[in-house]
């Protein structure tokens, strides 16, 4: 049994240029961090006692005889992917809904691939697993996504990222002050509008939209830089707010899909509460608001939102990691066994058991033999 927990991830600045079709022409850079809100992946390779062959269980469960058959889909390429040939089975748990604008989908890509990879007694560095999960997704999904969400899971902490013209990713922690981090992270509220969307869906609409808007990305990744300043030149943190709420004004400019009329009254009730800044994290359309609100000023903003679910959050800095490992048997061998029977018709029965499990044999004068 292989559990991994993999975190979820908030972005400041930057979003946008992390996209392969931009940063390959134009390189790219976010500011970044996880946070201590996770997603769990359990695996274990599945006992041939069962008419199923893979089970898959998150918002539904999937009871299936081949790879080819699961529905779920980075499920059924990552099982492709490692060639899987062994039954397995999956179950999936998050401490935030899905579809919620904070990396869930990569999160649990990056994770799966963690726990497969640790099934298989494989130990994948974290570069290789950001880059595999952004292959599944990007190649072979063919989702528009990014390339921020599974190299922030993967990796964890706060961080600078790099999006290189070549294809390479670069990411850099911040070394700030213990006092400096507290400082930001006091500064932050994150509230759920309740509006789930997939990511991909959403951003596949206004991609094209989005990548014609050359003056405003470029902007974004240069807003990368201003916030590092910022934070580390232990000057008034204020300006980290104001700087966000700019970059949420640019990034409502790149398409009229990316906030909704609730939205902006969401982020403007913040505003008038005491925010200085925020955003909507993740592609647009919902999910979770990040308002920057001095400490002093949360419980008018608790107050003013107070319909909203306000979700507490602190800084994380492990990335996916494997946290329970329990070597189990192997089945292929019998599994093979039980295969071939099937494919020649022999029908299950003592016999068959006997010959799969050399230590059973047909009880003979009420007495099992060994």
């Amino acid at each position: 049994m292989i559990i991994t927990r993999t975190p979820f991830r908030v972005s400041f600045f930057g979003g946008g240029t992390d996209y392969p079709a931009w940063y390959q022409r134009h390189g790219g850079a976010v500011l970044a961090t996880t946070i201590n809100k996770y997603c769990y992946i359990s695996c274990r390779y599945l006992p041939p006692f069962f008419d199923h062959k893979f089970r898959v269980v998150y918002s539904r469960i999937e009871d299936r005889k081949s790879i080819d058959e699961i529905v779920h889909p980075p499920v059924r390429e990552a099982l492709r992917y490692l060639n899987f040939e062994n039954g397995v089975e999956i179950h999936h748990d998050g401490d935030l809904p899905a579809r919620s604008g904070l990396g869930s989908s990569s999160s649990f890509t990056v994770g799966l691939l963690n726990a497969l990879y640790a099934l298989k007694g494989v130990m994948v560095d974290k570069a290789e697993l950001a880059r595999k999960a952004i292959y599944i997704e990007q190649e072979r999904l063919k989702e528009a996504v990014g390339s921020q969400d599974q190299t922030l899971a993967a990796y964890g902490g706060l961080n600078r990222i790099e999006f290189q013209r070549s294809g390479g990713i670069n990411v850099q922690p911040l070394t700030l002050h213990p006092d400096r981090v507290k400082e930001l992270g006091a500064h932050l509220m994150l509230f759920f509008t309740g509006i789930s969307r997939t990511a991909s869906e959403v951003v596949q609409e206004y991609l094209q939209e989005m990548m014609t808007k050359e003056q405003q990305l470029e902007r974004a990744s240069q807003m990368v830089d201003e916030a590092l300043s910022i934070l580390s030149d232990g000057g008034d943190l204020a300006r980290f707010g104001r700087l966000l709420h700019e970059s949420w004004k640019l990034k409502r400019s790149l398409s009229a899909k990316i906030s909704t009329s609730y939205v902006d009254q969401v982020y403007e009730a913040g505003l008038a509460a005491g925010a200085i800044g925020g955003k909507l994290i993740g592609a647009g359309g919902g999910g979770f608001v990040l308002l920057f609100v001095p400490p002093d000023k949360h419980p008018s903003v608790m107050h003013r939102l107070r319909k909203l679910v306000h979700v507490p959050i602190k800084f994380e800095f492990s990335g996916s990691r494997v946290i329970f490992f329990d070597p189990e048997e192997d089945f292929s061998e019998q599994a093979q066994k039980w295969e071939e029977r099937a494919r020649k018709g022999v029908p299950p029965g003592p016999d068959s058991l006997a010959d799969t499990y050399p230590r059973l044999r047909p009880l003979t004068g009420g007495k099992q033999e060994e």
